[in-house]
């Protein structure tokens, strides 16, 4: 694993290096995040194997605004009331895929719902909107295993296994917050599938 402090990090470069297939751990508005392009097949089947996670577990994407989430998802008039009221920031929108665009299986469910978020991490919005296509955020920790807000617990738990992420991303120690807010929208409401930082309230 390359570790790079994010204050020397060129993003150009490293967006670079998302487009060739690399996975990296990189800071998000929660926890440390675990990514790579979600429309690289092969990175995501790699990213599922490094973090030991289900195949049928879909991950979240991050994209860098409403246009780029136009071209996966539908959005619906509740999704851009909620987009318009809780977006940048820990909110994850499960909506049904556009199919303007295709992103991997395993970020597009077999429902044919993709679950997206607009961060409000500059670092991360930054490198989305760099890649140009939404960038997949999942936590960095190994299934079952606590998730890391700073680096050290990063090295530490992949330390001695064989599947490693290529670029570690040194911010410093993260603040300690919540999990995003999951949910989803369908048929003009929605439901909430994990209560994380936010709370949504009903729009309309």
């Amino acid at each position: 694993m390359k570790v790079l402090k994010q204050k020397d990090v060129n993003i150009n470069e490293l967006a670079d290096a998302l487009k060739q297939g690399k996975v990296i751990v990189y800071p998000t508005e929660t926890c440390y995040g675990l990514g790579c392009d979600a429309t690289n097949q092969e990175a995501v089947d790699r990213l599922f194997e490094i973090k030991k996670r289900r195949k049928d577990k879909t991950v979240l994407a991050l994209v860098s605004g409403l246009e780029m989430a136009g071209k996966y998802i539908e959005l619906s008039p509740l999704v851009l009331e909620l987009a318009k009221k809780y977006w940048p920031g820990p909110l994850t929108i499960v909506a049904p895929s556009s199919d303007k665009e295709k992103l991997a299986t395993g970020v597009i469910g077999s429902d044919n719902f993709i679950a997206v978020r607009m961060t409000d991490n500059q670092f991360a919005g930054r490198l989305c909107a760099e890649l140009g296509r939404p960038l997949v955020s999942t936590s960095a920790n190994i299934s079952d295993r606590e998730s890391p807000y700073d680096v050290e617990s990063v090295l530490e738990m992949y330390k001695d296994v064989g599947d490693k992420p290529d670029i570690v991303i040194d911010a410093g120690a993260l603040p300690s917050r919540k999990p995003s807010t999951i949910i989803k929208v369908r048929d003009g409401s929605f439901e909430i599938l994990r209560q994380g930082e936010v709370t949504v309230e009903n729009c309309g």
